[in-house]
């Protein structure tokens, strides 16, 4: 970063390439019942659907931050974006499903590509003293993704015309960032033999691996609640759909709040291992009422934004912390592909396991799975706190 201090137009395109990124994830989920119907697709091939982001950011995460390093994290966030753009452009335009499953592969590529780069460039263009904060506003990007993919659906009755807008959001991003953002260097030439030390050397540090770890334990929460939130209030406490869908994107944007309160709170001081703890702990307290219905619709559904709120102080720290955390600095953009690694394998057993459960053993079981997933968080707030060296 230059000496002119921090650049928050640029910061601000960032994040909103975030945020658009994020919105492919939302379109899919509350569009779900137009593609069952106007492709006949059942429930399994809505799944794949949804997967296929989670699926690549699992196993792709550090391999990303390997290129990234290598052409520098702005070029790399327009190409994510022009991914994005291209794959939503061809589902829009899907004859079959498996047209629009390839699409939703390209939307995954760039999405995964925009997650990891975007916190490589900020890294570069913010001030030290800035530094938390903007990875606080950077954190927003799902939660506000998600809360207007939900609210924006209200506007449309046909599925391809919102992934044409969806698209046409991409692409106002992209010439945003295009503008903004300054350049970022490029590293030494990428080689399979650098890829694979890179990845020994960032999954072997402790720091990193931590993180990743109680990323997962987060999104596990985060997304066993909310992706049966909608199921939960029409058929536990008997809310309409349309009630219950603008229920849990008001939900889903409470996450915000956490989000930027983290930012606040590690510039007053606080210790990153104290946020984690305490926000793992009231999740898992809060989940034990939510899952067992045990208040009225209304009450719940506070506790769900509670939920959401606190919750959001994690993702802010852990994504702010993954730099102080690099083995070293040309690891940055490989530590925070591995935490986003561990942030997508939740998005996929959190679901998978409190689903299960749910069918298995009701809605009661889930929220010991939350609970222990929380208990779990505290665990290795107290792991990262003990780290040598690490003030955290």
């Amino acid at each position: 970063m230059g000496k002119e201090g921090t650049r928050w137009g640029a910061v601000l395109a960032i994040v909103g390439a975030g945020v658009v990124a994020a919105l492919q994830v939302g379109k899919l989920i509350i569009a779900a019942p137009l593609l069952r119907k106007d492709l006949g697709l059942d429930l399994a091939s809505i799944g794949a659907l949804a997967a296929v982001f989670s699926i690549l950011g699992m196993f792709g995460g550090i391999a990303a931050g390997g290129v990234i390093t290598r052409y520098g994290a702005r070029r790399m966030l327009l190409a994510g974006l022009a991914a994005t753009a291209v794959g939503a452009v061809m589902g829009a335009m899907a004859p079959a499903y498996g047209v629009l499953l390839a699409s939703r592969v390209v939307e995954g590529l760039g999405f995964l590509m925009i997650s990891v780069a975007g916190p490589a460039a900020l890294q570069r263009m913010v001030s030290a003293s800035n530094r938390d904060f903007a990875f606080a506003l950077w954190s927003c990007y799902m939660p506000a993704g998600m809360a207007i993919a939900m609210l924006a659906s209200q506007a449309f009755g046909e599925w391809r015309a919102y992934w044409w807008c969806a698209g046409g959001a991409v692409a106002v991003a992209l010439v945003s960032v295009a503008a903004l953002a300054p350049v970022t260097p490029a590293g030494a030439s990428l080689s399979w033999r650098g890829l694979r030390q890179d990845t020994v050397d960032t999954v072997g540090a402790p720091g990193p691996g931590l993180l990743a770890l109680s990323f997962t334990l987060y999104s596990l929460m985060f997304f066993a609640l909310f992706t049966f939130l909608p199921v939960l209030l029409t058929e536990q406490l008997g809310l309409s759909l349309p009630t219950a869908g603008l229920y849990t994107a008001m939900a889903s944007a409470a996450n915000v709040i956490g989000n930027l309160g983290a930012g606040v709170l590690l510039a007053r001081g606080w210790r990153r291992s104290t946020l984690i703890a305490c926000a793992s702990l009231a999740m898992a307290a809060v989940a034990l009422f939510i899952f067992r219905s045990v208040l009225p619709a209304m009450p719940t559904f506070l506790l769900c934004v509670l939920f959401s709120a606190v919750g959001g102080l994690i993702p802010a720290t852990l994504l702010g912390t993954a730099p102080m955390l690099a083995p070293r600095p040309g690891l940055t953009a490989a530590s925070v592909g591995l935490v986003m690694q561990g942030s997508n394998l939740g998005q996929v057993i959190g679901p998978l396991a409190v689903g299960g459960a749910i069918d298995r053993y009701g809605w009661a079981s889930a929220s010991f799975i939350v609970a222990a997933a929380g208990l779990g968080g505290v665990a290795l707030a107290w792991r990262l706190r003990r780290l040598k060296g690490a003030a955290l």
